[in-house]
C-alpha cells in the first residue's frame, strides 16, 4: 500500500501514540512546525521543563523542533521592527525571508488542521458592519511591520469560511486536496504567465497534454481539437457562445453585430445564469436567449427545444447556439444529450455542453452514461474545481474544431507573438484567449490527476417544522414554508456548526440544496446536518 506521508501518521486516543505522532511530525517539518502542531493539540506540554523557554531566550537560538540531538537551529527572529523591504531581494534578506515565510506556513498548517476538525465551527459569523469594526481593514498610508502582516494573515483566516470542513455543504466547490494545495503553492512561487511558451514552457506543455487527454475522454478522435483554461465556467460558456457566433458569421469579428442578422440562443430554464450573462456581454442580448422547458426532474425537453427553434426561425431570428447542461446547479440534472445533438444537427446549430458541475462524471466508469452523446458536442465546459476537488479556480473549455479559437480571437500582437521565434508557435497559446495575462491553473489538475472522479449528488429537500407540518390550507402552508429555510440558514451561520444552501426554483418555494462533493464528508456529517436543521427549526 502506498504511503500517504505525514497525513497517514494520525494518532489514536493513546497519549503515547499521540506523542509519537508529534515526534514524527517534528521530523517531517523544519523550523519548529512539528512542535507547534503538537502545541495545537495540547500534547506533552506538562512534560516540558518550565525553564526551557528561558534557556532559549538566553541563548537567542531556537531549536529546530526535531526532538532529537542535532545541530539544527534557527535564529530567533522578531518581526516588530522589520518591513517587507527587509525581505528578499534585500541584501542579507535570505534568512529573514525564510523565517518570515516559515511563520506564514505555520499559520496555514494550523488552519488546515483546524479545518478538518469536526469540533471547530465552519464559520465564525459576523455581520458586515461588525466585522468591519472588529479589525482595522483599511489601507494605511504608512507601511506595516511584518508582525502586523502576520496578524493580518491570522485575522483573515479566523473569519474565513472553512470550505474544507467536513460539514460544509454550501457550494459545489468544497473540500481541500493536499496535493492540489501543494501545486497551488508551487504555481504562486513560479509566478509566471500562460501566454507564451517562452515564459511558461512546462506549464504550457502540461496544459497541452491535459487538454488533449480531456478531449480523448469526451470521445473526440485522438483527442484532436482545441481548448483553454479560463477564469471559471461562466467565462468558458461565454467562449463557447463567442466561437459559435464566429463559426456561423466570421465577419462579426471585424464588422460587429450590425453586420449580421438577429441571433437566437437556446438553453434550459434550469441552466446556469452565465448563458444569459454571456449573451449580454457579447451584444447578443438576454432577450435573444430562449429558455426551454424542463421535465419534473429538471431535464430539458427535446420536443420543446425543436418547437422553439422552428418558432424562432419563423420570427426571422437565426438560431446559432444550443447549450445543454450536464449537471444543473440546483437539481443536478443531466439534459438528454443524444436527442439534443440530433436536433442541433438537423437545424445546423452549434451544440455546447455546460458540464461545469457534471463533466467530471466522464471519468467515472459507473456514471459516465449520464453524458452519452457529449462526443457530438462542438464544445464542452468542464470545471475540475468542483467535483474533482481541484483548488479554485480550474475551468476548461474544450472545442472540437482545431484552430477555431485562434481564428476567432487572435490579434497578432507583435511584442508577444513574434512570428520568427525558434520554436513551434502553436505553443504560444495567449493569442487565442480573450485575456492577455492568464493565471496558471493547469498544474493543480495535472498533479492531482487520477483515473476516476469522485461521486457526487445534489439533494434538494424541504424541512417542515412542527408549526406548519399539519396545516391544511395549502397556500398558507407554502407561504410559511418559504420563510423556513432562510431563518434556519441564518441561525446556522450564527452558530457556525455547518452550512448548506437554499433557494426557490420555478413555482417551488425555498428549499435546501444539499451538495455532497467534499471528500471529507461522511454519513455521520450528513446526519449532523439534518439534526441541526431540525434543532434550529423546531420553533418555526
Amino acid at each position: 500500500m502506498a504511503s500517504h506521508g505525514f497525513w497517514s501518521l494520525r494518532p489514536d486516543d493513546s497519549s503515547d501514540n499521540t506523542r509519537a505522532w508529534c515526534q514524527a511530525a517534528a521530523q517531517k517539518f523544519t523550523g519548529g512546525i512539528g512542535s507547534k502542531l503538537c502545541a495545537l493539540l495540547n500534547v506533552g506540554e506538562s512534560d516540558k521543563s518550565a525553564e526551557s523557554p528561558a534557556k532559549e531566550a538566553q541563548s537567542g537560538v531556537e531549536t529546530c523542533g526535531c526532538n532529537q540531538p542535532c545541530n539544527c537551529s534557527r535564529t530567533n527572529q522578531g518581526f516588530s521592527d522589520l518591513y517587507s523591504t527587509d525581505l528578499l531581494p534585500a541584501t542579507n534578506g535570505d534568512m529573514k525571508t525564510m523565517t518570515f515565510l516559515q511563520e506564514v506556513v505555520d499559520i496555514l498548517l494550523s488552519y488546515i488542521l483546524e479545518s478538518f476538525d469536526r469540533s471547530t465551527k465552519v464559520i465564525d459569523f459576523h455581520y458586515p458592519n461588525e466585522l468591519l469594526q472588529t479589525n482595522n481593514w483599511e489601507l494605511s498610508d504608512e507601511p506595516e511591520t511584518l508582525d502586523e502582516i502576520l496578524l493580518s494573515c491570522r485575522a483573515t483566516l479566523k473569519y474565513a469560511i472553512k470550505t474544507a470542513h467536513p460539514r460544509y455543504f454550501n457550494q459545489l466547490s468544497t473540500g481541500l486536496d493536499m496535493v492540489g494545495l501543494a501545486a497551488d503553492w508551487l504555481t504562486s512561487t513560479a509566478n509566471t504567465n500562460m501566454f507564451t511558451y517562452e515564459v511558461a514552457p512546462v506549464f504550457v506543455l502540461l496544459e497541452y497534454v491535459t487538454l488533449r487527454k480531456m478531449r480523448e475522454i469526451i470521445g473526440w478522435p485522438e483527442g484532436r481539437g482545441d481548448g483553454i483554461f479560463s477564469p471559471g465556467g461562466s467565462i468558458s460558456n461565454m467562449y463557447a457562445m463567442l466561437l459559435a457566433r464566429f463559426k456561423m458569421f466570421p465577419e462579426v469579428k471585424e464588422k460587429g453585430m450590425s453586420s449580421i442578422p438577429r441571433l437566437a440562443a437556446f438553453t434550459s430554464e434550469h441552466s446556469h445564469f452565465s448563458i444569459k450573462k454571456g449573451a449580454a456581454a457579447l451584444g447578443i442580448g438576454t432577450e435573444s436567449v430562449i429558455c426551454i422547458k424542463v421535465d419534473e426532474r429538471g431535464k430539458m425537453i427535446p420536443s420543446d427545444l425543436e418547437r422553439r427553434l422552428v418558432e424562432a426561425k419563423q420570427k426571422g431570428l437565426v438560431p446559432f447556439f444550443v447549450s445543454a447542461t450536464a449537471g444543473t446547479t440546483v437539481y443536478g440534472a443531466f439534459d438528454p444529450l443524444i436527442a439534443i445533438a440530433d436536433i442541433c444537427k438537423k437545424h445546423g446549430v452549434w451544440m455546447h455542453v455546460d458540464g461545469a458541475w457534471g463533466g467530471s462524471l466522464l471519468m467515472s466508469r459507473k456514471h459516465r452514461w449520464k453524458l452519452n452523446g457529449v462526443e457530438r458536442a462542438d464544445s464542452v465546459t468542464w470545471n475540475p474545481h468542483k467535483m474533482m476537488s481541484v483548488p479554485l479556480q480550474c475551468s476548461a473549455l474544450l472545442v472540437k474544431e482545431e484552430g477555431l479559437m485562434a481564428n476567432c480571437n487572435q490579434m497578432h500582437a507583435c511584442y508577444l507573438f513574434q512570428q520568427d521565434k525558434q520554436y513551434d508557435l502553436s505553443y504560444d497559446t495567449g493569442d487565442k484567449a480573450l485575456q492577455c495575462g492568464r493565471h496558471v491553473d493547469i498544474f493543480k489538475l495535472w498533479l492531482m490527476w487520477r483515473p476516476a472522479g469522485p461521486q457526487h449528488t445534489n439533494v434538494c429537500f424541504w424541512y417542515l417544522p412542527p408549526g406548519i407540518r399539519y396545516l391544511e390550507d395549502k397556500e398558507e402552508k407554502m407561504r410559511r414554508l418559504h420563510k423556513v429555510a432562510p431563518v434556519i440558514k441564518a441561525r446556522m451561520m450564527e452558530y457556525g456548526t455547518t452550512m448548506v444552501s437554499y433557494q426557490p426554483q420555478g413555482d417551488k418555494v425555498n428549499f435546501f440544496r444539499m451538495v455532497i462533493s467534499n471528500p471529507a464528508a461522511t454519513v455521520e456529517d450528513i446526519d449532523f446536518l439534518i439534526e441541526e436543521i431540525e434543532r434550529l427549526g423546531q420553533d418555526l
